[in-house]
């Protein structure tokens, strides 16, 4: 290598040193969550190990014996398995195929609302959700649908019917997970399509109403289309989590007469790896669920790109 080609790969690092000194304070921004992804992401990531060992905390990570893949056969022939991994499935599609339309119905509807006080009171009202944890969604969910004196069962009374104890009835119990996870968390995810419709260049919506486009005409042919990229990318990321159903929701709704309906990967994960002190088959599950969603992100992303235009990459 000459003294050219040495100097022009040297000049990329010299410029990227200058730029750090002269905009100091913006780098400096970024040592919080470098620091944080370090520690918190990262880091676990060596006692990612143990999925392959027979850990013992005595001995710990190191050194514990090696077992191979023994975890996660274990897993796989557990007599729950293929009742969690169908409850898991059909939770999280259940859940992206209502939540993601209602989420961009939502945004559509509070970006072609006219009135503004309107938009921000109900902006403020679906919003809000997000920000209560579960055990507060739990009480109102045990408000609205307790058989004693809920209140959905107190109408059900009133009309001649029987009350339904809904959060209890292997019946009702999915129902209820897919609907409340919707409530709570539609408004939030619709913020990401407020965004996107925002970028939608306005003189295309005036050209569509002088040539005699209704609402729907526009909004079909416009406002879909121009956030089409956006849909497929939050899709696609949902994807990468299909194996988590939500622990922290089911985990406050359900109980042993539901199990069958109710039981997910995470809430047995937590049984034997915080309750039976199972660690190593624990981390094998979420090895499991990660390796599981990266494949399904990779296959639908390539699906996608040759159907559309869009993907990830």
């Amino acid at each position: 290598m000459n003294a050219q080609e040495t100097s022009v790969l040297q000049a990329p690092k010299k410029d990227l040193w200058k730029d750090v000194k002269r905009h100091f304070s913006v780098y400096a921004l970024l040592i919080i969550p470098v620091v944080y992804y370090a520690i918190l992401k990262y880091g676990p990531i060596i006692n990612g190990q143990i999925a392959f060992k027979n850990f013992y905390p005595e001995a710990g990570v190191w050194g514990s014996a090696w077992v191979g893949f023994d975890n996660f056969v274990t897993f796989v022939k557990s007599f729950y398995f293929s009742e969690l991994l169908r409850n898991t499935i059909l939770y999280s599609i259940a859940k992206l195929c209502i939540s993601v339309p209602l989420s961009i119905i939502l945004s559509v509807a509070l970006y072609e609302c006219t009135q503004n006080v309107l938009r921000r009171v109900v902006q403020t009202l679906v919003y809000l959700p997000h920000f209560l944890s579960w055990v507060i969604m739990y009480g109102i969910l045990l408000t609205l649908l307790s058989p004693g004196e809920g209140l959905v069962n107190e109408v059900i009374k009133f009309f001649g019917g029987e009350p339904v104890d809904f959060l209890t009835n292997v019946h009702t119990f999915p129902a209820i997970v897919v609907i409340s996870d919707a409530w709570k968390e539609m408004g939030w995810a619709a913020i990401i399509f407020i965004a996107a419709l925002m970028g939608i260049d306005p003189s295309l919506f005036e050209a569509a109403m002088v040539e005699g486009a209704s609402a729907v005409q526009r909004v079909w042919y416009i406002t879909l289309p121009s956030i089409k990229p956006v849909i497929v990318t939050v899709v696609l990321l949902k994807l990468g989590t299909i194996l988590d159903a939500g622990f922290n929701q089911m985990f406050m709704l359900y109980s042993i007469p539901v199990y069958s309906v109710g039981d997910i990967i995470d809430t047995w994960v937590y049984r034997q790896g915080l309750l039976e002190f199972k660690f190593a088959l624990a981390t094998a599950v979420g090895i499991f669920k990660g390796a599981i969603g990266m494949l399904l992100v990779m296959i639908s992303n390539k699906i996608v790109k040759k159907l559309t235009e869009s993907s990830l990459l």
